[in-house]
């Protein structure tokens, strides 16, 4: 197949405003696309065959549209695919052990493809999402990051939090869901602590706390390959998240500290990324802080002045491919 004709795969949901976008700019772009959901597609008409040998991988993906030749494809966005799952009416034990052959070989297979660029691979994006990694990472390639603990010590966390100066901040080390008395999910923020609240509840599972910071504004830097693009978002009001109500945000592009450029491709490079979604805190002084990197934070909820660039850049990392 001629380079202009393989495709670039989109692994993702069905439900992924992100990925609509970068699809509709490499359609307008005349670049074949194909999405998946491996996760949902392999039981819904699906099939994987690919044979492995001294010639590399052969083989193919289908789904219930479309068929996808596995040494076609030129690069993969993989953005939030669903969780695998048990074929239907697969129960207990076999639907276990279902899911985790599905993980590990599917998954395998899509993480494996020949001549194949990945913005990001999945075990890269997967190395990168841990906290203390990040913050270790961003302090070693000279970014400035908050003095942070990670502890299941009560007492420690009480005398952490009252050493701070400015005070201090709770956030999960995962954004995972947390169901309220009726079973809805709910987002845990990051939120002020006061060392006098902290009680014995601490022991239960590890918690980070940090030194607040006194910030001015914060800054979601989006690196693509060696292209940053930095916004500055201002919240009307006084939250310290500034993803818990969108509609109070304000946002301008702004330019990044040559110092910052350098921590960030730094940071890019020791994780194996193409792309990462950067979160600063920026105080009164103009001083950046490094809060974390989500290797696969989206994009598409900035404005079009905003988003577009960042979408074009995407897409001539995912038209170039390895070539």
């Amino acid at each position: 197949m001629s380079e202009r004709h393989r495709p670039v795969l989109v692994v993702t949901s069905l439900h992924d405003a992100t990925a609509d976008v970068m699809i509709r700019v490499l359609n307008a772009r005349g670049v074949p696309v194909a999405r998946l959901d491996p996760g949902v597609d392999i039981h819904e008409g699906g099939a994987l065959v690919a044979t492995l040998g001294s010639d590399g991988m052969q083989g193919r993906i289908t789904t219930a549209t479309r068929s996808i030749e596995l040494s076609d494809v030129r690069s993969v966005y993989w953005r939030r695919p669903t969780a695998y799952g048990p074929p239907p009416g697969l129960e207990g034990h076999a639907a276990d052990w279902a899911v985790h052959q599905f993980r590990w070989g599917m998954g395998g297979v899509l993480a494996s493809l020949p001549r194949c660029l990945y913005v990001n691979h999945p075990w890269h994006n997967r190395s990168a999402e841990h906290k203390p990694a990040q913050l270790i990472t961003a302090s070693q390639v000279g970014l400035s990051t908050p003095r942070t603990l990670i502890t299941t010590d009560p007492q420690a966390a009480k005398d952490f939090c009252a050493a701070q100066p400015g005070g201090a901040i709770y956030k999960p080390l995962w954004t995972s869901p947390f169901p309220d008395e009726e079973g809805r999910a709910r987002t845990v923020w990051v939120s002020a602590v006061d060392p006098g609240d902290i009680t014995d509840e601490v022991s239960v599972c590890p918690h980070l706390f940090q030194a607040k910071v006194d910030k001015r504004f914060d800054v979601r830097l989006t690196a693509v390959g060696d292209k940053l693009f930095a916004v500055r978002i201002d919240i009307n009001g006084d939250h310290l998240d500034w993803r818990k109500d969108y509609s109070r945000l304000s946002y301008a592009s702004v330019p990044v500290p040559a110092a910052v450029a350098e921590g960030v491709r730094a940071y890019q490079s020791v994780f194996g990324l193409v792309y990462g979604a950067y979160d600063f805190a920026v105080t009164a002084q103009g001083d950046w802080t490094f809060l974390e990197c989500n290797a696969n934070g989206q994009w598409a909820w900035f404005h079009e002045e905003i988003r577009d660039p960042i979408a074009q850049a995407l897409a001539d990392k995912l038209q170039e491919g390895l070539s």
